[in-house]
């Protein structure tokens, strides 16, 4: 029996027959498309395993500068109408290899987390590969952080809780800014990652392991970071890899949530050790039988439903709510 054969009885039932709906389509992968197909392939199948989407009190758009003078297109989702009682917010990153991905593909998951912890959710769009590079992404990230935390008053949140999260590379941009904020005196209750990228070089087992016919493969991998961070010397840099920053001790507590078969396993779970052996309280899930994206897949992965539910209970305890 060959690895990937012995890997793929890892699956979930269900979970396979996602995989090999996938296969039947016949869809052309994402990294044989341009930037911008990819973009679209991807908006177009964003919702079609996700529930129902949540209705909630309050949603709206509005935009957040950035140091350059960009105006970052952002969204906020809050389970009570304005006026109510001041909220803790979670200020979320969409996924997408840097490339792909907005705040409109993950709408129905930001609409979710704040209904089930009963918190604000701000989603952004920040700047994607190729038209913007390293460390684009990353300052775009920290810029609406920074932001969030001077303007939370007039938004109706509390700006002593507030927490960064985000799935794939948008796991990677909100430990990049829990480290930064961290070194800016800026206390944050929780970082919430969803299977982060945190490697500089993506040679772990897992990646091996799940290297090929697991939803993200290592082409699309490869392909991502070329067109993001195609200077593989600048990958060492700990705001692409954040397992190689020097220093965790202080950063937000952290729960993080991987997927089993999934090709970043292994780097989440260096991460959490990492976190932990710095004096850091990590609540690290593994759900068994999935692969990356699972999350958004909660029509018919009962473990997107629990990873929510687990998500939303850290938000609750780390805002005290």
């Amino acid at each position: 029996m060959t690895a990937h054969k012995i890997a793929a009885k890892l699956l979930t039932p269900a979970m396979q027959a996602v995989i090999n709906s996938m296969l039947r389509a016949q869809r052309p992968r994402l990294n044989s498309l341009t930037p911008a197909q990819a973009r679209a392939a991807y908006a177009a199948g964003a919702q079609v395993l996700e529930i129902p989407k949540a209705v909630l009190a309050r949603v709206y758009d509005f935009s957040i500068p950035t140091r350059d003078g960009h105006a970052m297109a952002a969204r906020l989702y809050s389970p009570h109408a304005a006026g109510s009682p001041i909220l803790p917010a979670l200020l979320y990153f969409h996924g997408g290899g840097f490339t792909i991905g907005s705040v409109e593909t993950h709408d129905v998951l930001c609409r979710e987390l704040s209904l089930l912890a009963g918190c604000a959710v701000v989603a952004v769009d920040y700047r994607l590969a190729p038209e913007h590079q390293f460390p684009v992404a990353a300052n775009d990230a920290w810029d609406s952080l920074q932001w969030l935390a001077v303007n939370a008053a007039s938004l109706g949140f509390d700006a002593s809780r507030l927490a960064v999260g985000g799935d794939s590379a948008g796991g990677t941009l909100a430990a990049i800014c829990a480290i930064l904020a961290r070194g800016a005196g800026l206390a944050l209750q929780l970082q919430l990652l969803f299977y982060p990228g945190v490697t500089a070089h993506q040679d772990t087992p897992s990646h091996e392991k799940f290297a090929s016919g697991f939803v993200l493969d290592q082409a699309q991998i490869n392909w991502f970071f070329d067109l993001y961070i195609p200077n593989r010397v600048e990958r060492d840099d700990w705001r692409f890899a954040p397992l190689n920053a020097l220093d965790v001790d202080g950063v937000a507590p952290a729960w993080l949530g991987l997927a089993e078969c999934d090709p970043l396993v292994d780097e989440g779970t260096m991460y959490g050790d990492k976190l932990r052996a710095a004096g850091v309280r990590v609540e690290l899930e593994i759900y068994r039988g999935v692969t990356h994206e699972f999350i958004k897949m909660g029509r018919v992965i009962p473990e997107a439903r629990q990873a929510h539910q687990h998500a939303a209970e850290a938000l609750r305890q780390a805002f005290e709510i």
